[in-house]
């Protein structure tokens, strides 16, 4: 993903190019505000990215961070969270540049995969009228859907039940002491996290991992299968 645009399957076979957003305090406060409003989505700020001698650095002091200005600031990060929308508006008060983190595992968890095998999946799912949470796009060419919590306990077994192997594929399910970045979080200087699918009024009912877990396993095998080919 360039780090100016992503792009985003809007419809099957529509493919629209979205700017990336800069940045600012109010976007972030506002956002975190109303994602713990209008979602009821526990939030808490992560740390975020300062201008040092003309680079942007994470504000955990780490020159090789890993996430740099989307991470946890603090250890019990767990407990700051907060489903709150006064308090979220209080924390981002306090340091309106922090990052919005999500934790998984309380209202939703998500089924994170490699960007490609996420839009190949993304338009069976539409096709097959399939039931679709909201849906993000990560600077790292990763997706992550949405789904209802429990999904990181059952997956494995689901896609063992499909035929595949859980290790072969790369699909990870992030639940309980998991979290992710929301948009409009920057990582570092690769760009923003991005919906791919947003939040509306229409899925606000999260599908069950049962439901998607075939077109994105499937979709992950194809990736893994042309990965050991290229390598050959």
């Amino acid at each position: 993903m360039a780090g100016v645009e992503c792009v985003v399957e809007e419809t099957i076979g529509v493919m629209e190019a979205v700017q990336i957003p800069q940045q600012r305090g109010e976007q972030l406060l506002d956002n975190a505000v109303r994602y713990a409003e209008e979602r009821h989505w526990d939030v808490f700020p992560g740390t975020w990215l300062e201008a040092v001698e003309g680079r942007e650095r994470c504000s955990c002091g780490d020159a090789a961070c890993a996430l740099p200005g989307a991470h946890p600031a603090r250890p019990d990060w767990a407990n700051q969270a907060t489903g709150s929308a006064v308090a979220a508006r209080r924390l981002w008060s306090r340091q309106p540049k922090a990052s919005i983190l999500l934790p998984t595992g309380r209202t939703f968890d998500a089924l994170d995969v490699p960007e490609s095998a996420g839009f190949l999946a993304l338009a069976r799912l539409e096709r097959m009228n399939l039931p679709l949470g909201p849906v993000t796009c990560t600077p790292d060419r990763r997706m992550l859907f949405f789904v209802l919590p429990g999904a990181a306990l059952k997956t494995p077994d689901l896609v063992r039940t499909l035929g595949w192997v859980p290790s072969a594929i790369d699909l990870v399910a992030r639940g309980e002491g998991h979290y992710v970045a929301a948009p409009p979080t920057r990582i570092g200087g690769h760009g923003a996290v991005q919906w791919a699918r947003r939040p509306t009024t229409a899925n606000r009912w999260l599908p069950d991992a049962d439901e998607l877990i075939s077109p994105l396993a499937y979709a992950c095998g194809r990736e893994a299968a042309a990965k050991r080919i290229r390598r050959a």
